[in-house]
């Protein structure tokens, strides 16, 4: 079974890593290319492509003029303890023990607009660069095609590996697009997760995301390889609600 999930905008570079293991991005020469035509923007023109403040564009022109290989533990920080966002809250990898997260690296994978895909103890150095930018490099015109012939066979590469051949996609509708699940032999499964808010079951974008990370780390924490045991989820109040869900479609509520 392998996990999908997204980046995060928030980012933490300042605390001290809770391992010394980590292995490298295998796409940083597409990497590379993407940050060399970064490097030639303004930060006015960075704000306006990524429809960001004009402080995050300073900040996001700085940090890639500084990005530079090689990556070393002294300049870069292990993917999913550098992440910080919703998600991440939910997975806590920090408080992961070491074995959890060297099952991680089998059984997860992170999606990314400027590293294509990372595995968790994979090294990165800040940036921000969604995937739904319209942003490429050669003939690309956009992310999704500049990604497009690397990320799927790389996701059906872990998927071989990662124990059974069932991708559970966590990932939101904007990073889950640069795979091509047509192309992937697997089962599919696309869990989501509902509060109740005026008498009705809904799907709550911030307690979402963390439900995702929640899933992921019950995943890791259980070893799952079977998608019916996904149904056993109940962190932080949620349940398996088989009235909602629909095959490949679980559905988890609370409240």
């Amino acid at each position: 079974m392998l996990i999908v999930i997204s980046p995060a905008k928030s980012l933490d570079f300042e605390s001290k890593p809770t391992t010394s293991e980590y292995t490298t991005p295998e796409f940083l020469n597409e990497s590379e290319k993407l940050v060399a035509r970064l490097k030639k923007m303004k930060p006015e023109k960075i704000s306006k492509l990524m429809g960001i403040s004009a402080s995050l564009g300073n900040l996001n022109y700085e940090r890639f003029q500084t990005w530079h290989l090689p990556f070393t533990p002294e300049n870069a920080k292990q993917a999913v303890l550098a992440f910080n966002g919703d998600v991440y809250v939910g997975l806590n990898a920090p408080s992961l023990s070491e074995e959890k997260l060297h099952l991680s690296q089998q059984k997860l994978r992170i999606l990314s607009g400027l590293y294509g895909v990372l595995k968790p103890l994979d090294l990165i150095q800040p940036y921000r660069l969604e995937m739904g930018t319209k942003f490429g490099a050669g003939k690309a015109k956009d992310l999704y095609s500049f990604w497009s012939k690397k990320i799927t066979p790389k996701v059906q590469e872990a998927i071989n590996e990662s124990g059974s051949k069932i991708l559970v996609n966590l990932a939101s509708n904007e990073y889950y697009k640069s795979i091509d699940p047509k192309k992937l032999e697997a089962e599919i499964v696309t869990p989501a997760f509902k509060d109740m808010k005026n008498g009705e079951y809904k799907m709550i974008s911030f307690f979402a995301k963390k439900a995702r990370g929640l899933m992921s780390r019950f995943i890791l924490e259980n070893n799952i390889d079977n998608a019916d045991d996904l149904q056993a989820f109940d962190y932080e109040g949620y349940h398996f609600n088989p009235r909602l869900s629909r095959p490949g479609q679980p559905v988890f509520t609370r409240g």
